[in-house]
């Protein structure tokens, strides 16, 4: 905690991360089913770099306890043993740790555990790999991961492979959403935002669906149309499709009325969650994808307008998948080339470049995912 202050105030001074050449190879639990891997390529998401530029939520200090973390949790890795390719769910659960399910787990929702912060068999001290030295990560040259964890993705491309933890978070994200009317926003066209069009556009060809925010890709995942952020958005919409703009006073953002049915804020900040309010219409869903910090945010119309807003972190079993995980359905999605996610991928590093990919990964567009490669001796599936 004192490094992640000094860093917050300080960047150049505090240095979250460092590279280092002198960890052991993370030691496989002493229990069945666990595999020692060696990531072929490894995703840099928001969380890595809020963690990096220590401006992660410090209530979510209370779920990422350990000491020392080997970053990433978005690996397509191999088992050099068989050969075989596997895209690695990275959500560390009560049956991973050898315990009896918490209420959580037997609910089916394991990327919520209760026991998150107990590593039982497992050494694991957070709810997800990527945040705990004790399995490695994907940032490393070795992880360990247990057998259910592992999807295998056989040939399909590298670049592909590595999306499957983000894009099984925007299905998950997606499905948040029980349908109810024609009309989507998506704001953000980062990797996530990006993601959930395309997930959405799968569940709901029919679907009319808007991204709001800069970017070059943003429409290459099935979106109906962009539109750069801001109070325009609301008049843009209303022209688009018949609704009333309704102006409150002394406010710069305008409402719509007879407004969209779901917006997705893959952003949420101040800015992003206010637009998404004015946008929907009455008994519309807000559903948060991703992590967020504190936010202060006028949120009068969600009971004036019966709002839901629903949050959504990491992926799991579904019932409207038939109990599978959307991690399973993504891999099946991604084996498809008709999968619009061709180019997400925009830069690729080693470990030795880790700062460049920092920087480029927290510069935004042109870049959308980056990522790394720790073992530069595996080849890359084209």
């Amino acid at each position: 905690m004192p490094r992640y202050l000094l860093t917050a105030v300080a960047p150049r001074a505090g240095r979250m991360l460092s590279l280092r050449d002198d960890l052991p190879v993370p030691a496989l639990p002493d229990a069945p089913g666990w595999l020692l891997l060696r990531p072929e390529l490894a995703g840099i998401c928001g969380s890595d770099v809020a963690v990096a530029h220590a401006k992660s939520s410090v209530v979510l200090s209370a779920f990422y306890s350990a000491r020392e973390q080997i970053l990433g949790h978005e690996i397509v890795a191999v088992d050099e043993s068989t050969g075989e390719r596997f895209a690695v769910d990275p959500v560390i659960s009560c049956v991973h740790r050898g315990f009896e399910p918490c209420r959580s787990c037997r609910d089916g929702h394991p990327y919520v555990c209760e026991r998150f912060d107990q590593p039982g068999v497992t050494g694991c001290r957070s709810p997800t790999q990527g945040f705990d030295a004790a399995l490695g990560g994907g940032w490393g040259e070795y992880v360990v991961a247990h057998r259910s964890q592992l999807h295998p993705v056989g040939a399909v491309p590298s670049r592909r492979a590595v999306l499957a933890e983000p894009a099984s978070i925007a299905l998950h994200a997606a499905l948040r959403w029980r349908r109810t009317g024609d009309r989507a926003v998506v704001i953000g066209p980062g990797t996530i935002g990006l993601l959930t069009v395309a997930a959405l556009r799968r569940l709901h060809p029919g679907l009319d669906i808007t991204v709001v925010g800069p970017g070059a890709l943003r429409e290459t995942t099935g979106a109906d149309r962009a539109l750069d952020s801001g109070p325009h958005v609301v008049e843009a919409l209303a022209e688009l499709h018949g609704g009333r703009v309704i102006r409150p006073r002394l406010t710069k953002v305008p409402i719509l009325e007879q407004g969209v049915d779901v917006v997705f804020d893959c952003v949420a900040r101040p800015q992003t969650i206010d637009l998404g309010l004015h946008l929907l219409r009455p008994t519309g869903t807000l559903v948060l994808v991703g992590g967020a910090g504190r936010q202060r945010v006028d949120w009068s119309l969600v009971w004036n307008r019966q709002l839901t807003v629903q949050g959504t972190v990491n992926s799991g079993p579904e019932e409207t998948l038939g109990g599978r995980t959307t991690m399973s359905q993504i891999v099946e999605w991604l084996a498809d080339p008709s999968y619009p996610v061709d180019g997400l991928v925009t830069h690729t590093f080693v470990l030795p470049e880790w700062r460049a990919a920092l920087a480029t990964a927290a510069a935004g567009p042109p870049a959308v995912k980056v990522t790394l490669r720790p073992n530069p001796g595996l080849p890359l599936i084209a």
